[in-house]
């Protein structure tokens, strides 16, 4: 039987579906986390306009509350980047992306790490933290004490690269600020780690998140290597296509993929979106491979808009203004505007909003 090929078009709708992107899903805000495979974080209010932008109704109560309750955490985990996800999802992604973590350490730091004892460093770090969350400059300053032949940052960054942590609350609440600290992870979700997700398991959350792809995509999302024998274990259990350069696609077989013609409706993305980065082959959402933004900040004030699907513009909220810059004019601006004018009453609510388009970006 002659396999299927799925059109760029048809790849998009259906990473948007499994992404809650097509329809905004009446889900729990940590239900939906756990099915989205977490959320890039890596700026700390991002999380909330990605949450509002996929589930009906959502407030800020429904992230903030299970943060602060520690059922989510923000951790360093799939691409060594932090990421958003369930508690129980950190104690069991960490032993199986911890590899990642370590790898771009070496990558780094290779030249300043020669000669220490990374073992002795690491045990050190566990010591200060166990006894409270630390900052990384309250981690160098410890650390340097005991090590001053030693670059300070390094010191830091391998204790963060080479223990299971949390970012710790009150950063990450949202309209709340705080500096960057950190806590066992153990000890802040009050379970141990566990054996580890199986790659076949890890897999398999991936498609159900992304899918389909190609275990080069899945390799990319993750940051591991050689996960074609997991893809080969699972053939059995999947349902594989071609994308329309002849590269084969796996996925679940009950997995939703609508007609290519479905509408995709205007979505406002926080920085770094995951829906943007999870793939080798970024075209079924960025078809003219322009670079997706990270500004510094907080998140929850920028980031980039899906028009038709498609990343085609960036916004910034100022005060009570949204500004929508692209390229070139866009299509359907009602109804982007009429998603803008929702934005800014979840942002900053109680005033008068303003919703501009401009060139640039």
């Amino acid at each position: 039987m002659k396999t299927e090929t799925l059109s760029p078009r048809a790849l998009n709708r259906a990473t948007l579906a499994r992404q809650l992107l097509l329809d905004r899903a009446d889900l729990p805000a940590v239900t939906a986390i756990e099915r989205l495979a977490g959320l890039q974080a890596q700026a700390p209010d991002s999380s909330y306009v990605g949450l509002w932008s996929r589930l009906r109704d959502f407030q800020v109560d429904e992230l903030a509350k299970p943060l602060a309750a520690r059922e989510v955490v923000r951790s360093t985990l799939m691409r060594g980047t932090v990421h958003l996800v369930t508690a129980e999802d950190s104690l069991a992604l960490w032993p199986t992306i911890k590899s990642v973590i370590e790898r771009g350490f070496l990558g780094h730091y290779s030249r300043e790490i020669a000669g220490l004892d990374l073992a002795a460093i690491t045990e050190a770090g566990r010591e200060l933290l166990a006894e409270r969350p630390r900052t990384r400059a309250e981690i160098r300053t410890a650390l340097s004490e005991r090590w001053p032949e030693a670059d300070p940052v390094t010191l830091a960054y391998a204790v963060n690269s080479h223990l299971p942590l949390a970012h710790v609350t009150p950063r990450g609440l949202w309209g709340q600020t705080g500096p960057v600290a950190f806590s066992l992870l153990e000890q802040w979700v009050g379970d141990p780690i566990t054996d580890g997700i199986s790659l076949d398991d890890l897999v398999l959350r991936y498609l159900t998140a992304f899918g389909p792809a190609t275990v080069r995509d899945a390799q990319v999302w993750s940051g591991l290597t050689k996960l074609k024998e997991a893809f080969e274990r699972l053939r059995p259990r999947l349902r594989t296509f071609t994308d329309t350069e002849g590269k084969e696609l796996f996925d679940l077989p009950d997995a939703p993929r609508p007609d290519a013609d479905t509408p995709a409706p205007p979505r406002f993305l926080p920085e770094y979106d995951n829906v943007l980065l999870s793939h080798a082959d970024r075209t079924r959402v960025i078809p003219d491979g322009r670079r997706v933004p990270l500004p510094p900040g907080n998140g929850g004030r920028r980031g980039t808009l899906l028009v038709d699907g498609e990343f085609l513009a960036i916004w910034a909220i100022k005060g009570a203004t949204l500004t929508i810059e692209s390229p070139k004019p866009l299509r359907d601006q009602d109804s982007i505007a009429e998603e803008g004018t929702r934005l800014l009453e979840f942002v900053v609510p109680g005033q008068s909003h303003d919703v501009r388009f401009g060139i640039g970006g």
